[in-house]
């Protein structure tokens, strides 16, 4: 559990719960075993909700739930995540994924085949059926939900200029780039009013859920891999200024200074990740800000085409809020680590 016990310190603060370690010197340190705060759980927990690997989300559920979660917490932040990430790759994995992304973003009421054809490569018990789906069924189904809206002719006839030159403005302002590249194809040269309903009916709230579940994925890649060689790092910052307590002669000043480089590296490895996660937050503040904008501009509009982002725009104004939420609770937490690295170094130079 050493490895959660060091996570979960930054939340509750570091330098109070390596103190006593260092003081007790690195063989004690070795052997103590701390109980870890809420950072590690709320983690796992977010991965648990809103990672868009299912496989992912599956491992992160079972070491919540386990009879010892602590021990398999430690062993999915240690192991499992990767493992996990390693089966979401394979294409079984991919194919599900896939078409559970297609129901949520597909309704029955604006895509019927799609989200029939959704349904049923999900809940089949055959992976060919989901091979099938992702593999031309999608399209095909789409397809059949454009030539239908076609038929009706009542979404082309309710088009406005007003309503062109907003999906123009989204091509090139969205901050969303799937939601950039679905606008800018239904307004390309050469589209058609079918392309222009297509982006309103689905092709907007796909892409807004391609946009959103980009974002979780990078960042929970990112914070795994900046995660992995803490422990390391704090473990040794931790001996090295053990070590420096107990050097006396010659040898205490190059101690120091190996305390104080082991903390400075400490600090810097925190730099990456409060970088990324301060920007995470002002993304996230942006993509809610717009899409609270969407949600105004189609409880406003008439006509057909709008009604069906209505109910997307409000959902992602959510979900980006609680996205922003999480990226300051991250960016807290590499704000710990930092301070515990200075307050660390400030001790040895003392």
């Amino acid at each position: 559990m050493r490895k959660r016990a060091l996570f979960g310190a930054a939340c509750l603060g570091v330098a109070a719960v390596l103190g006593p370690l260092v003081a007790a010197g690195p063989a004690l340190a070795a052997e103590v075993r701390v109980q870890s705060g809420p950072a590690d759980e709320l983690w796992v927990r977010y991965l648990a909700q809103y990672d868009p690997r299912s496989t992912v989300r599956i491992a992160a559920w079972q070491a919540l739930l386990s009879s010892a979660p602590d021990a398999a917490i430690d062993r999915f932040l240690e192991s499992g995540y990767d493992y996990a990430v390693q089966l979401a790759a394979q294409r079984k994995a991919r194919n599900a994924d896939f078409a559970k992304r297609v129901l949520a973003a597909f309704t029955a009421e604006f895509s019927p085949e799609v989200h029939a054809a959704a349904q049923f490569a999900v809940n089949s018990r055959d992976d060919a059926d989901r091979e099938r789906f992702a593999n031309g069924g999608f399209e095909a189904a789409k397809q059949r939900d454009s030539a239908a809206r076609a038929a009706r002719g009542e979404q082309a006839a309710a088009l406005a200029e007003a309503d062109r030159a907003f999906v123009r403005g989204l091509a090139v302002q969205d901050p969303g780039a799937q939601v950039r590249g679905s606008a800018a194809y239904a307004v390309r040269p050469g589209a058609t009013d079918a392309d222009l309903v297509d982006f309103f009916a689905n092709g907007w709230a796909f892409g807004a859920r391609l946009d959103l579940e980009s974002f979780r994925q990078q960042g929970a890649d990112n914070e795994m891999r900046w995660r992995a060689t803490l422990t390391a790092l704090l473990t040794d910052a931790a001996a090295a200024e053990q070590a420096a307590r107990e050097a006396s002669g010659e040898l205490a000043e190059q101690a120091k200074a190996a305390a104080v480089r082991a903390w400075q590296a400490v600090g810097d490895h925190t730099a990456p990740a409060r970088s990324y996660w301060a920007e995470a937050q002002q993304l996230a503040q942006s993509q809610a800000e717009n899409w609270a904008a969407v949600y105004a501009a189609a409880t406003t509009a008439t006509g057909p085409n709008w009604v069906a982002i209505t109910g997307p725009a409000q959902s992602a104004q959510s979900d980006w809020y609680a996205e922003r939420a999480q990226a300051a609770q991250q960016a807290q937490y590499w704000a710990a680590l930092l301070q515990q690295a200075l307050d660390g170094e400030a001790r040895v130079l003392a």
